[in-house]
């Protein structure tokens, strides 16, 4: 094949690997056997058939798929059996990442296990356990475990998390990393009977640099970011590190990536070849310098991405380092795409599960941004002017990108990035590293390097923390808007017509001022109400649209600094849906599980007015005592003309589940959806009276309950579910939560009622409307990916009990 041919195969290869995370179905071994047929057919007389950059399309995409479905093929065939769920199970192996701290006085970590004790399994069973867990030790209040080879005793389930349309699938995330089971740990000892190869000595060596880093940098002010920036520690960044760097878009300063490793590779590459000429100039011919610097670099490349753990974003920008050193070494005469596409087929075909990384998209993103801004342009632009022009364009181009990925695109990432990037490229990272190896060679210098690093490091965090706290506006838009407007970024840049650039700007200063003061906030308006019921674990929250109103019931549960429904399930859903105003938010009582992320939602959204059963709580939850209506839980209203609402709250001084608000929502003769909140049997007698006689006059043709306390057994009293006469019953419970919800004999009741049940645990967020005079019912999990919902994974085999 040519080099052109080429180029198209290891592109078509690409598409292919991307491809197989679109489909719903792994294909079968059969199919990714014929996959290789195209291949085949190139050694025979038949491919003169076809011009050869068509046999390399053909061929590059089959063997892609082929490549990704043997890999998610094997993957998958690890797992837990599902007899271990909740069992105490002992494993023998070892720390396969670096501990850190988590939620609840935890140390969290990633284990590979070598060895699995007392099970009684065939061979074939043996062998597709997991290898490699996701594991949280409670109770431990330092992140310190005894050794690094351990025998452990563990409570394990399958991967699992919520599952919405939009927002952070834990699930993916545990594929993605190649976590078969997660679980905790309930008792550790040192194992040395554990055979310690060439893997688990690179983490052993890992985890030690890293507590030499610790113990050398321990007095720095700036040891948090010290440990991050050189090795890639990120456990000791706190919430509020997290949120300075999100709100000004520099999170990716602090992950090990292209941009550390190409001042590595540009550092060692510049001190080698000056090194080699000031040696002699005779000596060394121009071919024997740049194999040179070619080899130093990627030595020294490959050491640091070792040093900084060898994680998923080190290697891939390790690999396209050593593509573009390669094309350098060999000064190849060809278009810089092409070079790009090598790197982006090599990343695959080390890393077939890349596409599954929001890394990988806004890196080959960024790359191919800064390549079509720059690349062909005839006169210098300068490094001022290059520096301005390089953050505009890869601030419009990923814009799109971070729209689809559920990420907004901070104003503020503007200006922090054009001050933050050269600060960390030019200053910090060199003295960082030169400090480092300092240090190392000479201990006593520790004294003069922490205070020069704080320093510069004091100076990075002083500005960033000045453009965080600054009032930034947010430009809003539509999806047409946004991909117009970076389309216009790259014209403007490209197209060397002065009229049109300054014509482009105006546009584009329009379009931003506009942009920044959107008019008043409407929702889309949908022609039949509709029900969504969010999967958020354990707690609950629902939303109710009619016309272009919304009413939202409750928030789901949140654990400060660590877990938000809000931030994680709600507001990329909401936001999905073109939702700008929550006319009515609805809390139903003050507990965690039902009222957390508030501030959060007040913060995103337009809210009319707040309505609870627990008023003085709920408004003390409230951070920054925002401007809106807090409510008792009484009266009427009618939602988009369609839907009528009634609140309810039991009388006396009740308060947690009891003082709950009670939310019905009639839609005329056809429906009724009943939201209960937390109350107990006692308080669903108050209920069941005080509504009676309502019942009694205007019988819905389908009644659809939120199952009270998530299906406790405190609740759903036998009288609660003969008098109601329920169609529909959904538990929003976690999975395999220590709760236990829902309990069986709940269960049982509203089976033995006739009720349809649901789960969220089980089927994901629900989507509930009227058609043809029937409530019809959509789960989540009937259009997920391959890796959540194929045969034998926990979706397509959860029940409910």
């Amino acid at each position: 094949m040519s080099g052109s041919s080429t180029a198209i195969g290891v592109f078509a290869f690409s598409c292919g690997v991307i491809l197989l995370y679109r489909l719903a179905v792994l294909p079968a071994q059969v199919c990714q056997l014929l996959a290789i047929v195209p291949a085949l057919l190139w050694f025979l007389p038949v491919r003169r058939l076809l011009p050869g950059s068509v046999w390399a399309l053909v061929i590059g995409l089959a063997l892609g798929i082929a490549w990704a479905s043997m890999w998610a093929s094997e993957r998958l065939g690890h797992g837990l059996p599902e007899g271990l769920e909740g069992e105490r199970a002992k494993v023998s192996g070892y720390i396969c990442n670096l501990p850190s701290a988590g939620s609840f006085n935890s140390i969290r970590f990633s284990f590979c296990v070598t060895r699995w004790y007392g099970l009684s399994l065939t061979q074939e069973a043996y062998d597709s356990l997991p290898t490699t867990l996701r594991l949280a030790w409670y109770g431990q209040r330092e992140v310190m475990l005894p050794d690094h080879r351990l025998r452990l005793e563990v409570v394990l389930k399958q991967p699992h998390g919520t599952l919405n349309p939009e927002g952070f699938r834990y699930e993916d995330w545990l594929f993605r990393k190649g976590y078969r089971a997660t679980g905790s740990v309930r008792s550790a000892i040192p194992d040395p009977s554990v055979v310690c190869a060439l893997e688990c000595r690179y983490h052993r060596l890992h985890a030690q640099l890293a507590e030499w880093v610790d113990r050398q940098f321990a007095e720095a002010r700036h040891h948090p970011l010290i440990a991050s920036l050189l090795i890639g520690n990120r456990g000791h960044l706190s919430s509020e590190h997290w949120g300075v760097l999100k709100a000004t878009g520099t999170i990716h300063l602090v992950a090990i990536s292209g941009l550390h490793l190409g001042l590595v590779a540009l550092g060692t590459g510049f001190a080698t070849r000056r090194v080699l000429l000031a040696v002699s100039s005779t000596r060394f011919s121009e071919r024997s310098v740049r194999v040179s610097v070619f080899s130093v670099v990627l030595v020294c490349s490959l050491l640091y991405a070792l040093a900084a753990g060898f994680t998923v974003p080190t290697r891939r920008a390790l690999i396209m380092v050593a593509v573009g050193s390669w094309f350098l070494l060999n000064a190849w005469q060809v278009p810089v795409w092409q070079s790009l596409v090598i790197a982006l087929g090599l990343v695959l075909l080390f890393d077939p599960f890349a596409p599954l990384d929001q890394g990988f998209w806004l890196s080959f993103g960024a790359v191919s941004i800064l390549m079509c801004t720059f690349a062909g342009r005839l006169g210098g632009t300068g490094w001022l002017a290059g520096l301005f022009i390089a953050q505009g364009a890869v601030f419009a181009g990923l814009w799109p990108l971070l729209e689809l990925v559920g990420q907004g695109q901070p104003v503020a990432g503007l200006l922090a990035n054009i001050v933050a990037i050269p600060w960390v490229s030019l200053v910090l990272m060199p003295v960082l590293l030169v400090g480092g190896i300092a240090v190392a060679v000479f201990p006593a210098l520790v004294d003069l390097v922490i205070p020069l690093m704080d320093a510069l490091l004091g100076v990075l965090w002083s500005f960033l923390g000045v453009v965080a706290s600054m009032s930034w506006p947010d430009l809003h838009g539509s999806t047409f808007e946004i991909v117009a407007f970076a389309l216009l970024v790259l014209l403007v840049v490209l197209v060397p017509i002065r009229t049109f650039r300054a014509v482009g700007i105006v546009i584009l200063a329009s379009w931003g001022v506009a942009a920044s003061f959107p008019g008043k906030p409407g929702n889309p308006s949908l022609a039949q109400p509709e029900v969504r019921v969010w999967d958020v674990g354990q707690g609950l929250s629902a939303m109710l649209r009619a016309g272009d109103q919304v009413l939202l019931y409750d928030t789901g549960p949140e654990v400060k600094g660590v877990f938000s429904a809000a931030e994680s399930v709600l507001i990329p859903n909401l936001k999905a849906l073109g939702i700008k105003r929550i006319n009515t938010l609805v809390i139903s009582h003050a507990d965690g599980d039902h009222s957390g992320g508030i501030s959060q939602i007040l913060e995103q959204f337009d809210v009319g007015r707040v309505v609870t059963g627990e008023p003085a709580a709920v408004r003390a939850k409230l951070e920054h005592a925002e401007a809106v209506s807090v409510l008792g839980c009484a009266g009427e209203e009618v939602l988009g003309g369609e839907l009528l609402i009634s609140f309810w709250r039991a009388g006396g001084r009740v308060e947690g589940n009891d003082a709950s608000c009670v939310l019905s929502a009639r839609q005329g003769h056809a429906a009724e959806w009943l939201f209960p909140g937390d109350i107990s049997s006692p308080i669903e007698a108050q209920y069941l009276k005080v509504s009676r006689n309502l019942r009694a006059e205007s019988q819905p043709r389908e009644r659809v309950v939120i199952a009270p306390h998530h299906g406790s057994k405190t609740s759903s009293s036998s009288a609660w579910v003969e008098e109601l006469k329920l169609d529909i019953v959904i538990y929003t419970a976690g999975y395999r939560h220590r709760y236990g919800h829902p309990h069986r004999d709940v269960t049982a009741r509203y089976r033995s009622g006739g009720a349809t049940a649901f789960n969220t645990a089980c089927s994901g967020g629900l989507v509930l409307a009227v058609d043809n005079g029937a409530v019809k019912t959509t789960e989540a999990r009937h259009s997920v990916p391959f890796w959540i919902g194929g045969p034998g994974l926990t979706r397509a085999k959860c029940e409910i009990p």
